[in-house]
């Protein structure tokens, strides 16, 4: 009897410490579902646009850059990152029509001229000034010519990216958009390019294009002018460079190095 008592507490033992055990794995596995989950989660990210459509006075057409938005775009949007498009004007964002000819076309222009659900975004932009940057966690501005007219002296979207820096959340630029930085001003005050690792659209790529006496300030001298520290490569070489929470490409053949330092930087 004695014996028979004491092999039943032992199973009782072994069954206690098994259950134990299985428990264990269970909330160990719990937990790390529940990391992973928190490492996985949404990236937030605002791109903005161009509202501004008129190429000088030339009566051509310009806006952004279907490049410089759609790499970016796709590249996030594939790592699944939820997108909100926002202009100053909202509504309709301007397409600059050359970058939608054949000369112009990549694998990602393609795929936006067959999306019809990204080009319902894009003709159905946010107003910029209803977007609060608390709600994301990076901003884009893609180029194009348009933003030398609008987004260099916007003041909503001066404040906003003034607004990012001082939460040291990702910025990027490429190609005119750097146009956006003009008036953007780091928390001392001074110009928040002055002492970084910049580039953007070069002279010798604007006077390729005959718009040097059009646009109303050239990129290259107007970062060089606020102190930032230009480098470039060759005219329509790809070429980023990221200075901090700062990302800035030269030209559209450089957003999708600029798209994956932004996405590096939100890792």
């Amino acid at each position: 009897m004695t014996n028979f008592l004491k092999i039943t507490t032992l199973i009782a033992l072994v069954i206690t410490a098994t259950s134990c055990k299985n428990e264990s794995k269970q909330n160990a596995s719990d937990t790390l579902a529940e990391a992973s989950q928190q490492n996985e989660k949404t990236m937030n990210i605002l791109f903005v646009l161009t509202s501004h459509d008129q190429l000088g006075d030339t009566g051509e057409k310009t806006g952004f850059w279907i490049e410089e938005f759609a790499n970016p775009y796709y590249t996030l949007k594939d790592k699944g990152a939820n997108i909100t498009i926002a202009t100053p004007k909202g509504g309709a964002a301007p397409i600059d029509p050359k970058s939608d000819d054949e000369s112009a076309s990549t694998e990602d222009t393609k795929r936006f001229n067959n999306d019809e659900e990204t080009q319902k975004l894009i003709a159905n932009t946010k107003v910029l000034s209803t977007v609060n940057a608390e709600d994301f966690d990076a901003v884009f501005y893609p180029g194009g010519h348009g933003p030398l007219w609008d987004l260099a002296t916007d003041e909503t979207s001066i404040k906003l990216i003034e607004t990012f820096n001082s939460q040291n959340k990702p910025i990027a630029f490429v190609c005119h958009a750097p146009a956006a930085l003009k008036n953007v001003k780091s928390q001392d005050g001074t110009p928040l390019v002055k002492g970084k690792k910049v580039t953007g659209f070069t002279n010798t790529e604007e006077e390729a294009v005959q718009l040097t006496d059009v646009v109303p300030f050239l990129v290259e001298d107007m970062l060089k002018e606020n102190g930032g520290e230009y480098s470039k490569t060759e005219d329509w070489g790809a070429y980023a460079l990221q200075d901090g929470n700062l990302i800035t490409g030269q030209n559209p053949a450089s957003s999708e190095l600029v798209a994956e330092k932004l996405l590096e930087s939100l890792k």
